[in-house]
């Protein structure tokens, strides 16, 4: 703990009392969403809430944006967009599904920070930044020019999440969920403070260094891993929900590319 207060006790903020989130495609949000709202208005009471939605940002801005928009796979537009506040506003970001369980103001003392999501992947459930910051620039700077839609007609479905934790990689950071502080560019923290649920198992692990929870609600996943997930926390055996899912989602999917007339593209991509 002594090591985090060294850092806590510096007397400048670099990063605003905002708290940004994205909305996009006008659909009604979840109880899940009001309930973290919420919890953001109680222990963050002075922050600025801002939302993002198709009003009020630019989706031609980006090529990727637009065509995930059209395309309504709107989890992969907040890609975008929560990296675009966060290098031209500041602030911090959080996915409508995480909770907040104590004060975040020690935190903004950083250039920027986050934590690890596992053992090696860093999220983007929640993640922040100083105005004009250079790590949000860098991990912006990736979608400059970027389509969502590739050549052959297929979606570009890369994880966020591994695309933020790989470009971390050439400022040496370690991939083992360990406080990390990068001189002028980010500070990491272990996955305990924001993200205490394993997202496979579900089960969460609090401890007394714990902020918040990313409940990983999935709101981006295909329907089948919803559903999936949904029937496994029913209680039914994860094989049994995995092959449940599949037999009802996998004969909708099929038609759906036979549909767009992208079968032929995706069966050779899977038989590679």
């Amino acid at each position: 703990m002594v090591k985090y207060c060294c850092l806590w006790l510096k007397e400048e903020r670099m990063i605003p009392k905002v708290i940004h989130y994205c909305w996009f495609g006008r659909g009604k949000m979840p109880e899940l969403a009001f309930k973290c709202i919420e919890s953001w208005k109680k222990y963050c009471p002075d922050y600025e809430i801002k939302e993002w939605n198709e009003d009020n940002f630019d989706l031609d801005l980006y090529p990727y944006a637009r065509e995930a928009y059209d395309n309504r796979k709107f989890a992969f537009v907040t890609d975008v967009v929560r990296l675009y506040a966060l290098y031209h506003e500041g602030g911090v970001y959080m996915d409508t599904d995480v909770e907040v369980l104590k004060p975040l103001d020690r935190f903004l003392v950083h250039h920027a920070f986050s934590g690890f999501e596992s053992e090696t992947e860093v999220p983007t459930g929640i993640m922040a930044s100083e105005k004009g910051g250079k790590w949000a620039a860098e991990n912006l700077a990736y979608y400059e020019g970027r389509h969502f839609v590739k050549e052959d007609g297929t979606f570009d479905l890369s994880s966020n999440v591994k695309t933020i934790t790989k470009l971390l990689i050439p400022h040496g950071i370690k991939l083992d969920n360990s406080f990390q502080d990068i001189p002028n560019l980010i500070t990491m923290y272990p996955r305990d403070f924001f993200c205490p649920k394993d997202h496979q198992t579900r089960e969460i692990h609090l401890t007394n260094n714990t902020y918040c929870i990313h409940h990983f609600n999935g709101s981006w996943w295909p329907k089948g891993k919803r559903f999936e997930v949904w029937l496994s926390e029913k209680g039914i055996n994860k094989k049994c929900a995995y092959y449940i899912s599949k037999s009802i989602f996998f004969p909708i999917h099929v038609i759906q590319h036979l549909l767009k007339g992208t079968f032929i593209s995706q069966a050779k991509k899977h038989l590679k």
